[in-house]
């Protein structure tokens, strides 16, 4: 399979400008660290021969790059259903059920929410990493709720910046064991993972381990019950299992949580009770605010139902 080639002609009024920021201007679907990628490995000439990433354009020149196919991969498409929740030319939005793992791993090598995506968006395979393709940020096996892919490197990259500030907003819906107190209040706990065990993550004070960062989640009573409580959660930071440990570091897990929750279950129930239900964030195309929502999932509209009916209070 032959590459793409492309060709430009830069305009004068770049001129002075590194050749990479050029590029990453007339072509923005592939980011800054592509364009220096496809540089480095010779893809990009100027009358033939290759050039440097840091060159500085002087404008009114001719500029070829070739772009080359991607790399054979073993992500297999799978026509697996997905709740679409909203899409446009740059990014898909999906409605995660639980027990739907994000990407193939050890244990997971088919039947994720990446094996679904390049079945139904067949060009998201050549967007970011092979096994994680389009993939914008991740949400737990039994976390349910909104998962952001992106169409294209430009998009990736875009909504990827919006999570590493902090200016994505989201929401997050839990269930846990007693009635939490205070009603409302900010937990700024370090987050790192516990030397014990490395997949669980635990309250680490900074200085004690290397992989202790700093850590926020806001909440908020939004239903109470005779011995649960319904919260809303938002998260400021974005740690792996963040508002778990939170939650159970205050004493009041998630109901059903297996690895920080109560040994012994409080409602019968299969998964956690956590749900990313809504998430704010800059559309790539245009740059204004978008606010997207997705339904509690069925099994856990299911366990508020019966909590209303013998525990409310």
């Amino acid at each position: 399979m032959q590459g793409k080639i492309l060709n430009f002609t830069i305009p004068a009024d770049y001129a002075g400008e590194r050749l990479d920021r050029v590029l990453r201007d007339l072509h923005p679907t592939m980011s800054r660290a592509q364009w220096q990628r496809l540089v480095r490995e010779g893809h990009v000439t100027r009358l033939g021969a290759t050039i440097k990433a840091n060159y500085k354009v002087m404008g009114d020149e001719e500029i070829r790059a070739l772009i080359p196919p991607p790399e054979p991969t073993d992500l297999v498409p799978e026509n697996i259903e997905l709740d679409l929740v909203y899409e446009d030319d740059d990014l898909i939005a999906v409605n995660k059920p639980a027990y739907l793992v994000m990407h193939p791993a050890i244990g997971h090598p088919t039947g994720t929410l990446a094996n679904a995506v390049v079945y139904h968006w067949p060009d998201v395979l050549s967007v970011g990493g092979e096994r994680r393709p389009g993939l914008v940020h991740r949400l737990d096996k039994e976390t349910s709720g909104i998962v952001l892919v992106a169409k294209n490197d430009y998009a990736l990259n875009y909504l990827v910046s919006q999570f590493k500030a902090r200016t994505t907003k989201k929401v997050y819906t839990a269930l846990v064991d007693g009635r939490i107190r205070p009603e409302r209040a900010m937990i700024d706990a370090p987050l790192g993972r516990d030397p014990k065990d490395r997949k669980r993550m635990m309250v680490i004070e900074p200085g004690r381990s290397a992989t202790s960062q700093p850590s926020q989640t806001r909440y908020e009573l939004t239903e109470q019950f005779e011995r649960h409580s319904l919260v809303t959660c938002y998260p400021i930071t974005g740690r792996t299992h963040q508002i778990r440990v939170h939650l159970a570091y205050t004493g009041f897990p998630i109901v059903g949580d297996h690895i920080y929750g109560r040994r012994n279950k409080s409602l019968e129930i299969k998964r956690h009770f956590l749900h990313a239900k809504q998430i704010t964030f800059k559309r790539p195309s245009d740059e204004k605010e978008l606010t997207l929502k997705a339904p509690l999932a069925p099994e856990l509209e299911t366990v508020l139902e019966e909590l209303r009916r013998v525990q409310k209070i």
